[in-house]
């Protein structure tokens, strides 16, 4: 459940059978963030974050509700993109190469390009979408050889030497961007 702040802007907050008292942080994406017991009422959440106000000030470092906003304005751009992007053009590398995977899974991590599970799902970073062409497609070929290879093993890089000569070159250019918006 979510509520909008005046000072803080968007508000999360977290209902946890194990809180016992109110905890706030700052989630990744800058948002403030109330974890509070399973039975908390919206009113209750509020009084906490009223009667907490200067020592989140002090202890949190709380986005502007302004950028917070443009921050998320861009991450629906993102997502729409992606949307209408990625699973084509994994479709496209699939068929190519011989891949079969389960599903897709659009995902919007700070720290991954992409990753595939063992029940054969792809998830591939909306960030992507922020990425020259060839670095997208390094990282969904990436994301294919993981069928094959679970690891990183040399077998595993032969593999996307195969369908992308190019992948060190790639893999270093990717190294100057990150997946978070």
């Amino acid at each position: 459940m979510t509520f909008t702040d005046a000072e803080f802007g968007e508000v999360v907050v977290r209902k946890n059978a194990w809180v016992v008292n109110p905890k706030f942080s700052v989630a990744t994406n800058g948002k403030l963030t109330i974890s509070v017991p399973k039975h908390t009422t919206l009113f209750l959440a509020k009084r906490w974050l009223n009667a907490s106000r200067k020592a989140i000030r002090e202890q949190l470092p709380v986005n502007d509700p302004s950028t917070q906003r443009a921050r998320d304005a861009q991450k629906k751009i993102l997502a729409k993109k992606a949307r209408d992007y990625l699973p084509y053009r994994l479709d496209f590398w699939a068929k190519k190469y011989g891949y079969e995977y389960k599903n897709l899974r659009l995902s919007h991590a700070n720290t991954r390009w992409g990753s595939r599970s063992s029940s054969g799902t792809i998830s591939l970073n909306i960030g992507l979408m922020k990425l020259p062409e060839p670095l997208r497609d390094y990282v969904i070929i990436h994301e294919l050889a993981h069928i094959n290879h679970m690891d990183h093993s040399q077998a595993f890089w032969d593999e996307v030497a195969l369908h992308d000569p190019s992948y060190k070159r790639h893999r270093k250019a990717l190294k100057m961007f990150t997946p978070g918006v």
